[in-house]
Order: C-alpha cells, then sequence, then structure tokens
C-alpha cells in the first residue's frame, strides 16, 4: 500500500519522529512522508511511532492508498523533496 504520513507534533518531539518515520517512508516536505509499505510495516511503523509521541498533545494523520497510481499529486511551489528516488 501506498501511505502517507502527516504530524503535527511538539517541538521537542519532532527530531526523534523524523528520525523514526525516516526508517519506513520518502520525506517529502516539513512534518510530511510518505512511501510503499506492507501491511505488516505498516503496523510495526505505527506501534513504534506510539512510543514517540504523546496522544493527548501531538496529532498523526494516516492516508492509505493501494498505490501511488491511485492518487494524483500536485505540486504548488518548491518540491523540497521529490519522490523519484524511491526504490
Amino acid at each position: 500500500m501506498y501511505v502517507i504520513v502527516v504530524y503535527d507534533v511538539e517541538e521537542k518531539r519532532v527530531a526523534k519522529v523524523l528520525k523514526f518515520l525516516r526508517r519506513y517512508l520518502h520525506w517529502v516536505q516539513n512534518s510530511v512522508f510518505e512511501g510503499e509499505l506492507t501491511e505488516g510495516k505498516f503496523k510495526e511503523m505505527q506501534a513504534g511511532l506510539r512510543k514517540h509521541i504523546k496522544p493527548e498533545k501531538d496529532s498523526v494523520l494516516f492516508y492509505k492508498m493501494r498505490s501511488d497510481k491511485d492518487f494524483e499529486k500536485e505540486v504548488m511551489g518548491l518540491e523540497k523533496a521529490g519522490t523519484e528516488t524511491m526504490l
């Protein structure tokens, strides 16, 4: 499946969440990651992420699609990180 993760966490946890998500997905821009994951890796990522956030203060959104072909992405302005180098 193709996953987009958007997060809004307190500043003191941003670096930890960023570093953790880089293990699973491709960084797109501030607080946004995307990429292909299996269902097992997705659940593993969610479980690991729970250790880095405080649910009463932070927010993480997960958009799941069957593949990167199921949606169209448009960028307005500077594209900070392309996904063309993804494996």
